[in-house]
């Protein structure tokens, strides 16, 4: 038996990314940058899957740059925005909830000699619009801020920023993490006023090793990477064209985002009912978030020894962000709970494969796991 409730962490690749993949590996070998017709024909792949992504996110194609991931699209964003207004201001508004990939990016800018302004989250686990604009002032350069948590689920308020840069006269930059968000709710950038947006490809039942970074036209940044041309120069080096080929195939198979989000709600509300009746299981996501991410503590066992326990038994779920490596969770830290519920934090995430049984089988190993393991002190 295996049940896989670990989709945040990553999806199992769709059944068409996997084909196209193996097509291109075997057919399209060429280097896209090549002038013959074996790299021609390489090109033509890459610019097909380019406006595939375009597409989804409304934009143009030439706004799409691949990545080896969402963590190098951040970095690209994070970094190069603030490299390239740095002599406009120093300020940089991000919040303390953010992935590690734009977490640790602002840090190590301070460290840099960069202003960054960490914002706390409320008790909710949310950031207010309020709290961004008494943030955002003259000297910011760079605002970075997710849509979709990944540990909790919670929705950022994205749809504000731009207004509130603008109505603040700041000289900033908008990058917006879409890494949760993009295939499961609607992502267009040029909506929500971003200049910068991460997706990722392993997210929505494609490869891992290629995600996309949105720029928006006419928006300068200086490149972390040098090499060749390819890409204007912002992300040269080789197109990995299986993977990027394969990320293609997954946006096209990501099926009605409506039906899909329809049925990761069932999911998640029946988790959180069977979930809250077994004794000492508390809920940490907020009521309104992204139904497909559901955060608990199983108060009382560790995280680490909940998770090898429903390991054994087949059933796949996370202890937090995967990159995270099992230390303690930021985010959690940062809603200001108390060191019992994150330390038996436990992340459950759905894929539009989840089944209803897969949840009942979960409580039932969960409700043994609480009964049976030793409880920290």
């Amino acid at each position: 038996m295996e049940i896989y409730l670990d989709n945040s962490a990553t999806t199992k690749p769709c059944k068409e990314a996997v084909d196209k993949m193996i097509y291109v590996l075997e057919n399209v070998y060429g280097n896209p940058s090549s002038l013959h017709t074996l790299g021609l024909n390489a090109e033509k792949e890459v610019t097909a899957a380019r406006k595939i992504t375009a597409k989804q996110l409304g934009a143009e194609a030439d706004e799409i740059y691949f990545t080896s991931g969402g963590t190098e699209a951040n970095n690209t964003a994070v970094f190069g925005a603030a490299y390239a207004r740095r002599k406009t201001g120093n300020r940089i508004v991000t919040t303390a909830i953010e992935h590690s990939s734009v977490y640790e990016s602002c840090k190590e800018l301070e460290r840099q000699g960069f202003e960054v302004i960490f914002l706390e989250p409320e008790r909710n686990g949310n950031i207010s619009a309020e709290q961004l604009a008494a943030a955002i002032d003259k000297n910011t350069i760079l605002v970075s801020v997710m849509m979709i948590n990944n540990e909790t689920g919670v929705r950022l308020p994205v749809d504000k920023i731009s207004k509130i840069i603008k109505k603040n006269n700041a000289p900033a930059l908008f990058h917006c993490d879409a890494v949760q968000a993009f295939g499961k709710v609607p992502v267009k950038p040029s909506k929500i006023g971003a200049d910068l947006l991460s997706v990722s490809s392993h997210k929505i039942h494609g490869p891992k090793g290629v995600g996309a970074l949105y720029i928006k036209k006419g928006t300068y940044i200086k490149p972390i990477l040098y090499g060749g041309e390819q890409q204007k120069k912002i992300r040269p080096g080789t197109e990995t064209v299986p993977l990027i080929c394969g990320f293609g195939a997954a946006i096209e198979n990501i099926g009605s985002m409506s039906e899909n989000m329809n049925k990761a709600s069932l999911l998640h509300d029946y988790a959180v009912k069977r979930l809250s009746e077994i004794s000492g299981v508390e809920i940490n996501s907020p009521d309104d978030g992204l139904p497909y991410i559901l955060n608990i503590s199983a108060v009382g066992v560790r995280s680490e020894t909940m998770l090898h326990f429903l390991e054994k038994q087949g059933v796949y779920i996370s202890s937090g962000s995967a990159c995270a490596k099992g230390k303690k969770s930021h985010v959690l830290t940062a809603m200001g709970l108390d060191g019992a519920r994150i330390d038996s934090a436990l992340r459950i995430s759905f894929s539009k494969y989840s089944e209803i049984s897969e949840i009942d089988t979960l409580a039932a190993f969960l409700q043994e796991g609480m009964s049976t393991l030793v409880h920290s002190k």
